[in-house]
């Protein structure tokens, strides 16, 4: 019978130390101010080498960038070149011809023009001619008054045609207005 009066004070012993083994692994498992001191190196070295990799990135990038648009301006007008060498072929074709026929010069002229009014649509060059519209500043260039029964400051005459690329005025056009009816 004493054994089993025993038996609950024996099992409270056994509770008692495992408890203390207990709080004894846990404050192993505790880490030292040592190891965290490396963890945090180690994390910190894990960001700045992420922080490196990122810069590096960023300045390829911008590298790679200004090379393509080194690239885009230099070779821009490639296509448009390329075109503009057969109009070129037709000038010097029609230069070499050694008959001093006007008319067949005139006719070749007229092919070459054509071919250039061709290369001009492919790229959006519109012509500007505006006979007969009021003056524009920003797409006229007024170099002289003349009378006229039309409106004041109405394009009379056209001097030099002007041209726009993509509806952006490369070179107005020269004209001489009207000063109006007195």
């Amino acid at each position: 019978m004493e054994q089993k009066e025993n038996q609950p004070q024996i099992e409270q012993h056994e509770a008692a130390a495992s408890a203390e083994s207990a709080a004894q692994q846990h404050t192993d498992k505790t880490p030292s101010m040592e190891e965290m001191l490396q963890e945090a190196e180690r994390k910190a070295q894990e960001h700045y080498d992420a922080w490196m990799y990122a810069k590096a990135e960023g300045e390829n990038i911008r590298r790679r960038a200004a090379e393509d648009v080194s690239k885009a301006q230099k070779f821009a007008v490639e296509r448009f070149s390329g075109e503009m060498l057969a109009v070129m072929d037709s000038l010097q074709a029609g230069l070499a011809v050694e008959t001093e026929n006007v008319e067949s010069f005139k006719s070749g002229m007229e092919l070459t023009l054509k071919q250039l009014s061709s290369v001009f649509e492919k790229f959006n060059i519109v012509e500007i001619n505006p006979v007969g519209e009021k003056l524009d500043p920003h797409k006229h260039q007024a170099i002289g008054m003349v009378d006229s029964e039309q409106e004041a400051n109405t394009v009379v005459t056209v001097m030099q045609k002007g041209y726009s690329l993509n509806e952006r005025v490369l070179r107005p056009a020269l004209v001489m207005v009207s000063k109006g009816k007195e």
